[in-house]
């Protein structure tokens, strides 16, 4: 087996929807969403704007301080925040470690919203890989919106 396909038997078929992992805390991101929360509120992008990252526990204890303080879901959190530890959260979407993608350049793109590769997670009470992340998807996007196609755009060179 080539090393190119040994590498791809590691990830899971991208094109292939999955059910909602276990997360250490359940999150409803209908409800968040539904009291006015923006992705990037939650999921800021420090530079170079790389990855999308998750809140801290202490940003979900900034509302939580006072909202909810009886669940025992809260209760985790809190103490978590409170050791100043990260919630451990399982990843829903996941790219392989070759492929170069940055959220703030195509945030920056009109008519490029996060719905559109990660599926409308303001209805969802459960988040799971609904959407295609596949390199055949991610071209046509490319060609859909006019962006480059080149392999050097988002494979690293090795």
């Amino acid at each position: 087996m080539g090393l190119a396909a040994a590498l791809m038997a590691q990830l899971p078929d991208a094109k292939v929807k999955r059910d909602a992992p276990f997360q250490p805390i359940p999150f409803n991101h209908k409800l968040h969403v539904s009291q006015g929360l923006k992705c990037a509120e939650c999921h800021p992008m420090p530079e170079p704007g790389d990855f999308a990252t998750y809140p801290k526990a202490a940003t979900c204890m900034a509302c939580h301080i006072s909202i909810k303080t009886d669940s025992p879901h809260i209760q985790k959190l809190a103490g978590i925040a409170k050791e100043g530890k990260k919630v451990q959260w399982t990843p829903v979407y996941r790219i392989p470690d070759w492929v170069s993608f940055n959220h703030k350049k195509h945030m920056g793109v009109e008519g490029v919203t996060c719905e559109g590769c990660h599926g409308p997670v303001a209805t969802r009470t459960e988040l799971f890989r609904e959407k295609d992340l596949s390199m055949d998807a991610c071209m046509q996007c490319h060609r859909q919106n006019n962006g480059p196609n080149g392999c050097l755009v988002c494979h690293d060179q090795r």
